[in-house]
């Protein structure tokens, strides 16, 4: 694992077409922006099984799918 220090406003990149920046600092709570290409999916790690879990069910994911997948 790669661990970096950045400070508000300051970002990281990833690849060619991933930013990552930190856009607010609460205390111990970061709050962070992520800009990526539409055909890459950005998830929190906690729900990221749900959505994978849904592609491999439904070949065409609408937004009903995913809602449906999530409160599962």
């Amino acid at each position: 694992m790669l661990v970096l220090t950045r400070k508000l406003n300051e970002s990281i990149i990833i690849g060619s077409g991933i930013e990552v920046k930190i856009a607010r600092i609460n205390g111990n709570q970061v709050r962070i922006g992520i800009t990526a290409p539409k055909n890459i999916p950005v998830y929190r790690k906690e729900i990221a099984p749900l959505f994978g879990q849904a592609e491999k069910v439904n070949k065409k994911q609408t937004p009903q799918n995913l809602v449906t997948s999530f409160n599962r």
